[in-house]
């Protein structure tokens, strides 16, 4: 794929689904390198997250990465030992016994041993390198279309979700499609909806990179007759016609 190809799937995407916000390419970067993005200082990935599809470039780092769990996560630092142990989770009202949180850390899909330097993220759109996954935060219903996408390009497989419904942007959203080359779903999580402007209704999913053309091609599929026919809620109005005729 071309950068410009790259940026054509995100409009293309952004209007097609009639996304409130731009989807986001993310990028691995394992050494310093140049890039437009801006620095960003005491920020949680997704936090991030939410800044890029605002519209503008960033970079997080080690440094910069305010969140201890996504921090781990990425490989940026160890885990402080109360998050470690599940206690924290307890803390939180997250989980109920310590035993629970620890097992979530543990089955964590992460980076280990400092392999990155730094997350780029940037409005699919406007991305300038290309990158390693796409991540959409928005209604649900609009992230139901592009599930159905990857269900059709998968020729009817079943779309499988993991989620420890912890970590719900980084983990769940970036980490485990790098990893496990596939889509994921996430509900979100208790920091993301604490953290950001995510909405009640909305939430996250994202996509290895190189699934784009395929996800791309078939949502314009799906916007010219599937999709303004579920949209136009026909079933339903006729379902009321009758409701009103037998008063």
């Amino acid at each position: 794929m071309e950068l410009n190809e790259i940026r054509s799937m995100g409009i293309s995407l952004r209007h097609d689904l009639g996304l409130a916000s731009f989807p986001v390419g993310v990028s691995f970067l394992r050494q310093k390198e140049s890039s437009e993005g801006e620095v960003l200082e005491n920020h949680r990935y997704c936090q991030a997250l939410m800044v890029a599809r605002r519209g503008k470039t960033v970079l997080l780092d080690g440094q910069g990465i305010s969140c201890p769990a996504a921090a781990r996560a990425f490989g940026f630092s160890n885990l402080p030992e109360k998050l470690a142990s599940g206690e924290g989770l307890v803390g939180f009202g997250i989980v109920g016994c310590s035993e629970t949180g620890k097992k979530m850390f543990e089955n964590m899909p992460r980076f280990e041993g400092r392999s990155l330097y730094a997350v780029e993220l940037a409005p699919l759109e406007r991305v300038s390198r290309i990158p390693d996954v796409v991540v959409v935060e928005d209604e649900v219903e609009r992230l139901m279309w592009i599930a159905l996408a990857d269900l059709n390009i998968k020729g009817g497989e079943r779309v499988g979700s993991s989620t420890a419904v912890l970590q719900a942007t980084c983990v769940d959203s970036t980490i485990l499609p790098y990893f496990e080359k596939r889509l994921n779903l996430s509900f979100g999580c208790y920091g993301c909806r604490d953290a950001t402007d995510i909405l009640p209704g909305e939430s996250v999913l994202g996509f290895p990179a190189e699934m784009l053309p395929g996800i791309t091609g078939e949502i314009q599929r799906l916007s010219r007759k599937a999709m303004p026919a579920s949209r136009g809620k026909n079933a339903y109005a006729q379902l009321r016609k009758m409701e009103e005729r037998s008063i």
